[in-house]
């Protein structure tokens, strides 16, 4: 029995009308007009806000999946400026959701797709490096959705097996808020279920949506519940029509029965949402997916004005193919087969290239080859449609299949997660998940030793009043401190630079490559960020940092203690500073 998860009011709303009225419409409403810098500058970016870059970028998104070409084109131009002054901050998680934001637009404008693949590698590597892990489980789940615009089910496959074992059990970051947390992690988890959809795993598609909306009924806002809905309405519609195919009407049926009461259930949040929208229409009258979830709930000849207009304004293949079988059959049944024929006939010609949806391309074969089968009827199965269901019996078993093979990866994915968490252990302090002293020394000789490595730099961190945290709050409040300047501290260093936790309040920094003056200013942009940090963060520690140059004659020993005088000596001077050893 599928129950029917409504996040919005549950409103009894109007049913469709026998007509739209065509004419001049309002302009789109929803979010702002793309940003034109000659004829309102406005604030510069660099003035913004890192909350405003991102508010901007998920407005560009949601431009994105409904506009045409021009305003694709235009949102992805202005999603470029918001990465270069993201980078250009450095701060990890502004900088993942402006990257995702940059990936999505171009996964949607299908002139840009094949562009998306580099940014999604940047993501990655960003998230990896950042352990953004629940920004790595979504770019993971986008990686498999660009899989599935490229004809790959098995890369897609593994795709989102890796992404769900990402989110097993995640751990918020401390570094962000927790309904900024609950809002990424559902936003992962509804990227994993729409591949899974388009995949033709409905039930586990239910399950990880399910799972979203937990997360979004506490922290989302109306665009994220209105998304949110209308994902599940695709989601029901897909599984209704796959019912259908192996014979399962009744069960077919409850799904979009089930799938029209959500679409009612969308007005409230969509009338809030950042979707461009017309203010004098229904949520169902302007989003395709949402008037097929009507048309197919309850078939007729009424629905056809609404679907005609909707099937002009279809964005991705998934709209047209559903907008396409619920014009099709609403046809038929107002007696105009030959026009359901050329309707579905179009939808196969225009759609013969893209293999982004293979379950819905299936139904719409199928309801094809049905209308324009030589014999069958309501009486009699032609040979044709003999075929067709011994086809599908097949497939079906080949969905078993597939899940089953989904279910593998998924099992292996985390059986190599937990061998690589045991493995890390050993090496990694549990506290702020940074390389302990163990790998520490076991870095840190084979540098010396490694003369590519040259120049390279060591610096020891120590905490600045880090004792009175401890002895006026509580030392849980303490290790939320570590944890934060751990964090901060790897964040604000290159790539290539090695943060360890030496022990108790202390760090050791490695720098490989940099020169002595060169490693100062890049610890001195450490001990300012953490200086910046909110002291609701901090708790008001700042750094003290001793900085040495180290060669191959040195011993890890050696280079240890001097950077240790060093610091000391940045101590004495008042801390919240760098000093330099011999």
């Amino acid at each position: 029995m599928v129950q029917v998860r409504i996040l919005a009011a549950e409103l009894p709303g109007p049913p469709p009308p026998a007509a739209v009225v065509a004419g001049d419409r309002p302009a789109h409403r929803g979010c702002s007009p793309l940003h034109d810098a000659a004829s309102d500058p406005g604030p510069t970016l660099g003035e913004m806000s890192n909350a405003w870059l991102v508010a901007r970028a998920r407005e560009l998104i949601a431009h994105a999946q409904r506009d045409g070409t021009d305003g694709q084109l235009a949102a992805a131009e202005e999603t470029r400026r918001l990465l270069d002054e993201a980078q250009r901050r450095g701060e990890p998680w502004t900088l993942g959701q402006v990257l995702r934001a940059v990936a999505v637009v171009r996964l949607v404008t299908p002139v840009l797709s094949d562009t998306a693949d580099p940014v999604l590698d940047e993501l990655l590597q960003h998230t990896r490096r950042h352990g953004l892990v629940v920004l790595e489980s979504d770019a993971f789940a986008l990686r498999g959705a660009r899989a599935l615009q490229a004809g790959n089910e098995d890369i897609a496959l593994s795709s989102v097996a890796t992404a769900l074992a990402m989110l097993d059990n995640p751990a918020p970051d401390v570094l962000v808020t927790k309904r900024t947390w609950e809002r990424l992690l559902a936003t992962a988890l509804v990227d994993i279920g729409l591949v899974l959809t388009q995949l033709g795993v409905h039930e586990m598609a239910d399950e990880v949506l399910a799972r979203a909306h937990q997360c979004i009924r506490d922290n989302g806002g109306p665009h994220e519940i209105s998304v949110h809905l209308i994902n599940r309405v695709k989601l029901l519609i897909g599984w209704g029509l796959r019912l259908e195919r192996v014979g399962r009407e009744e069960d077919a049926q409850e799904r979009y029965d089930t799938a029209a009461a959500i679409a009612v259930a969308v007005e409230g949040p969509w009338r809030e949402s950042l979707f461009p929208r017309r203010e004098d229409m229904a949520a169902w009258e302007q989003m395709p997916v949402l008037g097929a979830a009507f048309a197919l709930a309850s078939p007729g000849g009424e629905h056809v004005p609404l679907l005609r207009a909707l099937l002009d304004e279809v964005i991705s293949p998934r709209e047209e193919i559903l907008v396409a079988l619920a014009l099709a059959r609403c046809l038929e049944l107002d007696g105009h087969p030959e026009e359901a024929l050329q309707v579905l006939a179009t939808s196969r010609k225009h759609l013969a290239e893209d293999t982004s949806e293979p379950a819905l391309r299936l139904s719409l074969v199928r309801e094809f080859a049905r209308l324009s089968g030589p014999d069958g009827g309501e009486v009699t199965m032609s040979a044709l449609e003999q075929y067709t269901h011994e086809l599908e019996s097949e497939l079906w078993s080949l969905r078993q299949a597939r899940i089953a093979t989904l279910l593998t990866r998924l099992e292996h994915e985390r059986l190599s997660r937990r061998a690589g968490a045991f493995a890390a252990q050993a090496f990694q302090d549990p506290l702020t998940g940074l390389p302990n002293r163990r790998a520490l020394d076991e870095h840190l000789a084979a540098l010396l030793e490694d003369a590519r490595e040259q120049p390279l730099s060591v610096a020891l961190v120590d905490l600045d009043g880090f004792k009175n945290v401890n002895d006026r709050c509580s030392h849980a409040e303490g290790d939320d401190v570590l944890r934060i300047v751990a964090g901060t501290l790897r964040n604000a260093l290159r790539l290539d630079d090695v943060v360890t936790r030496y022990g108790g309040d202390e760090f050791v920094v490695l720098l490989p490559g940099a020169p002595l003056p060169a490693a100062e200013a890049a610890l001195q942009r450490a001990v300012d960020t953490v200086a910046q940090l909110p002291h609701s963060f901090s708790r008001g520690v700042t750094l003290s940092v001793g900085v040495v140059a180290a060669g191959p004659a040195d011993s890890s020993t050696h280079v240890l203690a001097r950077a240790d005088a060093a610091m000391y000596q940045a101590k004495r001077r008042g801390g919240n500073q760098i000093a330099s050893g011999v």
